[in-house]
């Protein structure tokens, strides 16, 4: 039933799709692969949203619906642990590029369908997702690690300017998430350097993928975005976290780079901004992170993705129950 199939869950961040994913994965027999660009790495736990309770789902015992005189004494409630992969696989200290994730997302999706199960692909990287169901044809360029220490010093604009000069095609076409994300810039420059002929092209589709949209009102994401950003700093010590990783040996500069949470709260421990204005800065950058991620999705539509925005959770599950019975 599940053969070659996969579902595919996308949205801004703090739409939920985390806890989609895991329901699907509950009802359909699923294994979750994140999509997620900074969930990869290891000990960036409250930053990166990766909420890995939410993969353990509490179903209740049948027992408990019985009248007191039939029940069983010291009935507990199921425990569910759903599956993930591709969260906690690299070293913060390390690069890691879309090649990596795209050979270890494959690696995992073909395990997953092995076994007979449901690959669900979740997350809200753009350029991740793309890549794994359009299957890009990737540059195998090598790591040039004298000319990333040389490139680390530039800044995004001089990156993209820099990238601009040498192939204005390629670079005309990034959206605002590229031109502002160094790792992704100095990627670019590497492959360009050792092959200047390269741009990224889609191959044939390795899996039949069924996309679901999840998104809110501007309104209403505004408000979840500041709740949740909230509870990480009050009651997850999302501070604490940044600490951590700074006193394990990862610079500011290197915390900074991977932007929002890690970037303002490395900043205010510094001592540049306060901690008002740390939450302001990062509530409004969270928020236009989130409209550039879905610039990202309606452009993909444009490009010819089929993605369903659906609302209503038992329409999902009937759409995804179609799918997988659709032969």
């Amino acid at each position: 039933m599940t053969k070659n199939k996969i579902i595919v869950i996308l949205g801004p961040t703090a739409s939920g799709k985390t806890k989609l994913a895991v329901e699907l994965a509950s009802k359909f027999n699923g294994e979750i692969v994140s999509a997620d660009s900074r969930q990869v790495y290891r000990g960036m736990d409250i930053g990166t949203g990766k909420d890995l309770k939410d993969y353990r789902l509490e179903i209740p015992n049948p027992n408990d619906q019985l009248p007191n005189k039939f029940k069983i004494q010291n009935s507990k409630l199921k425990i569910i642990e759903i599956p993930y992969h591709l969260i906690d696989v690299a070293n913060p200290k390390e690069q890691f590029d879309l090649a990596q994730y795209q050979k270890m997302a494959f690696r995992a999706i073909d395990d997953i369908l092995k076994r007979g199960k449901l690959p669900i692909l979740a997350g809200g990287s753009g350029l991740y997702l793309q890549a794994v169901v359009e299957n890009y044809k990737l540059s195998e360029a090598k790591k040039d690690l004298a000319l990333r220490k040389k490139l680390e010093k530039l800044s995004a604009a001089e990156l993209f300017n820099k990238l601009k000069k040498l192939v204005p095609k390629m670079a005309v076409k990034l959206n605002q998430s590229d031109k502002n994300n160094k790792r992704r810039l100095i990627r670019y420059l590497e492959i360009v350097g050792q092959d200047h002929n390269f741009k990224s092209r889609a191959g044939k589709r390795k899996y039949n993928a069924l996309i679901i949209g999840v998104n809110f009102s501007r309104d209403i994401l505004k408000q979840r975005i500041f709740k949740r950003l909230l509870e990480r700093l009050k009651e997850q010590n999302m501070i604490g976290e940044v600490e951590r990783l700074h006193e394990q040996g990862l610079s500011w500069k290197r915390l900074e780079d991977f932007g929002l949470e890690y970037k303002f709260v490395s900043l205010y421990l510094e001592g540049e901004l306060q901690y008002e204005e740390m939450v302001e800065k990062l509530n409004l950058a969270i928020y236009q992170f989130a409209k550039r991620q879905m610039t990202w999705f309606k452009r993909w539509e444009k490009q010819g993705a089929n993605i369903n925005w659906v609302k209503d959770n038992k329409k999902i599950e009937k759409l995804v129950k179609d799918y997988l019975e659709k032969r």
